[in-house]
């Protein structure tokens, strides 16, 4: 890869992942809800999960797709129930404390699955095998797939960090209620793209 191409690679990676989208905000809230400690795990499976799904995607997932074109019909409208069935956990998350057993935090292994039903996830995995790696030779698509989690890891921990500074706000359950429904309405809000293509 020349320069150039890393340089707009790193551009590419560093916006698509520092942007909002399900994986942000749903750090962001878990950040406010259970604090950066108890959020580690999501945060990490986040970061790892996606470089490994594009990883996936650039030797060879993607042709499944052009095999069964319904296969990503499917999988969008899976996508979708799944994500409006996390905001609906979200809006009613309302417990602050990060020694609360009862509050459970997304899991570094839910967080590697979940990348595979994140409608941005897949847009961003697309785009950047075909843009970056459409030689499809293993090496490059290794190689995007890492700088990808040099801008990640950084992008994502941000989100977390203000939830996180956020809970001091938050301290009461109807203001952390409040703020969680905010945070799920503009998860329900980041599916438009994906319901109605530009």
């Amino acid at each position: 890869m020349t320069f150039e191409m890393i340089t707009a690679l790193m551009v590419f990676a560093l916006v698509s992942s520092i942007t909002p989208g399900p994986n942000n905000l749903m750090l962001m809230s878990s950040g406010a809800t259970f604090g950066i400690k108890r959020t580690l795990p999501h945060l990490m499976g986040v970061a790892l999960g996606f470089s490994f799904m594009l990883l996936m995607v650039g030797v060879g997932v993607v042709q499944l797709f052009n095999m069964w074109p319904s296969s990503y019909l499917i999988l969008k409208v899976f996508s979708v129930i799944y994500l409006l069935y996390l905001a609906y956990k979200i809006a009613n998350s309302s417990k602050a404390s990060e020694h609360d057993a009862s509050g459970t935090p997304m899991t570094f292994m839910q967080a590697v699955l979940f990348q595979w039903v994140n409608p941005k996830a897949w847009t961003m995995a697309l785009t950047a095998v075909s843009v970056y790696a459409p030689d499809k030779a293993i090496l490059t698509i290794v190689y995007v797939s890492f700088i990808f989690f040099l801008m990640n890891l950084p992008s994502v921990s941000l989100w977390a960090m203000m939830g996180h500074k956020l809970r001091r706000l938050l301290e009461e359950p109807k203001t952390l209620l409040l703020f969680n429904r905010i945070m799920a309405l503009l998860l329900v809000i980041s599916l438009i793209p994906v319901l109605i293509p530009v």
